[in-house]
């Protein structure tokens, strides 16, 4: 077993890391994390193992020289804790987590990589005066690093996502209990008669617009946002993932007023954004049609079983059939 590094994922054939990263999600697909690598505020080296020359382990380790999402800012998070320069080792956006490993390894030899991984986010760490921690780690996945790194995991969240059965949406509905039933074809009617033009574009189609709106929901929440700021990190990002990107807008008197942006990806539809110009609304249930029922009709139409929804407003989400499991943060050995 060997371990090595490279400092550009490209370097790593994509076939190879997505067979190990198919179940941990879009947010460390080899795609994702090379539309992310060129951040100017962290380095980035990925620790391979091999093993008969076949890759069976990875993790991407990124040294975080400014953090300018509070969320992965350990120090924020994990109770008495100070100000130290971090290495976030896997996902460093998007609050999903999980060490890469070959789902058919042996016991002995996953224990035996995911200690290399392990040891590798140490190292690293070490050469930079830094503490390793691994955030928003799945709940599969959190047990078993926890024991190889040797610390208690930290709860930090709820991640959530709806598995789909069936092959429609009246399948979806006939999932939730009759009230929920009534309140979704209410919330949908309402969306329907509000006379909103919908269209359905890529990501590069509309980045400016859907950025303006992106700033007005991180203001009304608190997180102050300018708007070109925001158009330009959707336009990097259809850049950087090959414009993959789906946004659902609807518009009034020709003017985008709303929109959620999802990506499709190993039978997932995964929500990664959403905002509205508030004063425009027609107080039609907006979010929910576009953050929850345009998503579901689009994954039956494309053969996806599962919404993924991330983190908050679980309350709305699991009205909604929403499952939700608990997000860890590990500190590194």
């Amino acid at each position: 077993m060997i371990l090595t590094h490279v400092d550009d994922i490209r370097d790593v054939p994509a076939g190879e890391w997505d067979a190990l990263a198919v179940q941990a999600g879009l947010y460390l697909s080899h795609r994702w994390l090379a539309a992310q690598q060129h951040d100017p505020t962290a380095r980035v080296r990925y620790a391979l193992v091999h093993d008969d020359d076949r890759l069976i382990a990875a993790a991407p380790l990124y040294v975080v020289d400014t953090e300018p999402n509070a969320l992965y800012r350990v120090h924020e998070l994990v109770p008495d804790r100070t100000p130290v320069r971090t290495l976030l080792a896997g996902a460093r956006r998007g609050y999903l987590n999980a060490p890469l490993l070959h789902p058919r390894l042996t016991p002995d030899l996953r224990r035996e990589a995911l200690s290399r991984l392990v040891v590798a986010a140490a190292s690293l760490a070490s050469s930079h005066e830094a503490q390793p921690w691994w955030l928003y780690v799945s709940d599969a996945a959190a047990s078993e690093l926890a024991e190889v790194c040797g610390t208690k995991p930290v709860q930090l969240g709820q991640d959530a996502h709806i598995p789909l059965s069936g092959s429609t949406f009246d399948d979806y509905l006939a999932g939730l209990p009759s009230k929920r039933r009534v309140a979704i074809r209410r919330e949908r009617r309402a969306f329907a008669e509000a006379g909103y033009e919908l269209r359905t574009l890529r990501l590069s189609e509309c980045a400016d617009a859907a950025g303006a709106l992106l700033a007005q929901l991180q203001e009304r929440h608190g997180h102050p946002a300018a708007p070109d700021v925001m158009a330009r990190l959707l336009r990097d990002q259809a850049d950087g993932m090959a414009d993959s990107g789906i946004v659902h807008a609807a518009y009034a008197e020709g003017r985008m007023v709303a929109f959620s942006l999802f990506y499709r990806h190993a039978g997932t539809v995964w929500l990664r954004a959403t905002g509205y110009d508030y004063a425009r609304l027609r107080g039609a249930h907006e979010y929910f049609n576009l953050v929850y029922y345009l998503p579901i009709e689009d994954a039956y139409a494309h053969g996806a079983t599962t919404v993924h929804l991330g983190m908050e407003s679980l309350r709305a989400k699991t009205l909604r059939g929403a499952v939700t499991s608990p997000l860890w943060a590990i500190e590194g050995a």
